[in-house]
């Protein structure tokens, strides 16, 4: 999905980025390296490799799904966060969601593109499915392809916001950042979108099954790396 929060609620989004660095502890310690362009993980020479739409288009066709290493899977993850919460490492295109045990379900994402992506501690204010888009008034402006849907459309498969969204509160504000499904699977493990997290319909539809109204969502910042390894 596209859409861009207004500067002074993503500047303390952004601030509260400091707070959550301090309380996760990944497998093999924080890093903060800068990768440049998207990257997937190669499992057969087990090196990170450059990952582009031309190929996620070409592999998703050839595969009918996205490569191994954004599927969904159980990991090693040991965080001080409790069970239920949703951690989302935007450079390595990773969504945590907190299991205990030193377990977390890891699953692929898409995320905001060059000069989109955002940081920050917000909660899920809401749970939809199969969710109305309608585009913000910042899109429709900037958007020529989303002015005919600026009243709304229902949802179903061509629906931006896929199978499920949910919706990201700071307080009792909406941020207007959701993590939801994509009728476009083979934009997971790339920046496209304008800081909507997207995932699988069948991953969001899990995510969604497993989490409350409440859920804490800690949003790293695009550039700083937590998980070092798959």
């Amino acid at each position: 999905m596209t859409m861009h929060l207004r500067n002074p609620l993503r500047a303390k989004l952004v601030a509260g980025v400091a707070v959550a660095s301090l309380v996760l502890v990944a497998p093999f310690g924080l890093g903060f390296a800068q990768v440049p362009k998207t990257q997937i993980y190669d499992v057969k020479t087990r090196t990170w490799i450059p990952y582009d739409s031309r190929k996620a288009r070409k592999y998703y066709a050839a595969n009918g799904q996205v490569p191994e290493a954004f599927r969904r899977q159980m990991v090693t993850f040991r965080t001080a966060e409790k069970p239920g919460t949703i951690i989302i490492d935007g450079n390595q295109h990773f969504l945590y969601l907190v299991k205990g045990g030193g377990q977390a379900v890891r699953y692929g994402i898409g995320v905001g593109r060059d000069g989109f992506g955002w940081a920050g501690i917000v909660r899920v204010g809401r749970i939809a499915e199969w969710p109305t888009w309608i585009p913000p008034a910042e899109m429709v402006a900037r958007d020529p392809n989303a002015v005919k849907f600026a009243g709304g459309m229902p949802g179903g498969p061509d629906n931006p916001l896929g199978a499920r969204a949910l919706y990201l509160y700071d307080g009792d504000q909406d941020t207007i950042y959701r993590i939801h499904g994509t009728p476009e699977p083979w934009s997971i493990g790339l920046n496209v979108s304008s800081g909507c997290i997207r995932m699988n319909n069948d991953d969001i539809v899990d995510l969604a099954s497993q989490i409350q109204v409440g859920a804490k969502v800690i949003v790293l910042m695009q550039g700083a790396s937590l998980y070092k390894g798959v």
